[in-house]
């Protein structure tokens, strides 16, 4: 097994390195101004780095240990497993108020963490018997005094006299294991990734109201009158955009949910006055305009009142809330 382990340990560092990277990428391009969420994404890219290196470097700096390889490796596989159970868990329920949505760097990085659970889940099995057959090698030998009652050749134990307790044995039986253990686990996981994408939210647009009409409203953000949608969501325009015409798709419009439907305001929306109309996206839907700016909501405001994706420059371009006098 010795010969397979930096090939495992090269491959796991590479693996925990890449989704890592995916996060950084997804902190940098939005998941910065989510409240809680931002934090959490800054400590995964850290934690991913950092055990990447440590997988690396722990058999290079203690040589005459197999604690601190195996240790590095386990530690790595569960960072992967978390990491994606907590993926799973915030497509199903949420966390801290933010629901994520089903993108592609989102599936990517699930199947990442699953391949780096199982090379390192397996590289860590793996690191116990290529040095327990050293640490049994300089074992020293227990005497070879027979007490009385035990059979010839054998402890009170039953282990044969002279012999300290098996470490390759016991290691044998858990690289036996290990390879049918992380294979279920990483297919079991892998079944539940494929679901969960298959039913979770693919950023549809904002709902409209009854009769395909988006209801929009007003409120004060910040001392500045901005539009809304019918729940009170920011609304926000893409700078990018051309007149009239939307130029977010795919992930983009998962993150930024186009406002769907043709625009009426709402009785008692004040300082609302700018022109509303509608667009035609690539698949056919209306998407709600205001002064010829097509009409989004952010899926980093967690709540009516905040405005998360204002000056910020996302998937893109900059992204501005939607001012009421337009």
């Amino acid at each position: 097994m010795s010969r397979f382990l930096w090939p495992l340990r090269l491959a796991g560092a590479g693996l925990l390195a890449a989704t890592a990277a995916i996060h950084l990428d997804l902190y940098l391009t939005g998941y910065s101004t989510i409240h809680v969420i931002g934090p959490l994404f800054l400590l995964q890219v850290i934690a991913g780095f950092a055990l990447a290196l440590a997988v690396l470097v722990a058999p290079l700096v203690a040589r005459s240990s197999w604690l601190p390889a195996a240790a590095s490796a386990a530690l790595g596989a569960g960072f992967a497993v978390s990491t994606l159970g907590g993926y799973l868990l915030s497509l199903w329920v949420g966390l801290f108020g933010f629901r994520e949505i089903r993108t592609t760097a989102g599936v990517v990085a699930g199947v990442i963490e699953i391949a780096a659970f199982a090379v390192l889940a397996l590289l860590a099995a793996a690191s116990v018997p290529a040095a327990s057959a050293v640490t049994e090698g300089s074992a020293v030998r227990a005497p070879s005094t027979v007490p009385a009652g035990a059979g010839r050749g054998q402890s009170a134990g039953g282990a044969p006299v002279g012999e300290a307790p098996s470490l390759a044995e016991r290691a044998a039986r858990l690289r036996k294991l290990a390879l049918p253990g992380v294979a279920a686990v990483s297919v079991a996981a892998l079944a539940v990734l494929v679901i969960s994408v298959a039913t979770a939210n693919g950023g549809s647009s904002a709902p409209a109201t009854a009769g395909g009409a988006a209801v929009l409203k007003t409120a004060s953000i910040g001392g500045i009158t901005v539009l809304t949608d019918a729940n009170g969501r920011t609304l926000y325009w893409f700078a990018p955009d051309k007149p009239g015409k939307s130029v977010c798709y795919g992930d983009c419009a998962a993150y930024w949910p186009p406002v769907s439907g043709k625009p009426t305001l709402a009785a008692g929306a004040t300082g609302a006055t700018g022109k509303l109309g509608t667009t035609t996206r690539t698949d056919g839907t209306v998407q709600a305009t205001y002064n010829g700016h097509p009409l989004y909501t952010y899926v980093g405001d967690t709540a009516p009142g905040s405005a998360n994706g204002n000056n910020v420059n996302l998937n893109g371009g900059f992204w501005y809330e939607m001012k009421a006098t337009g």
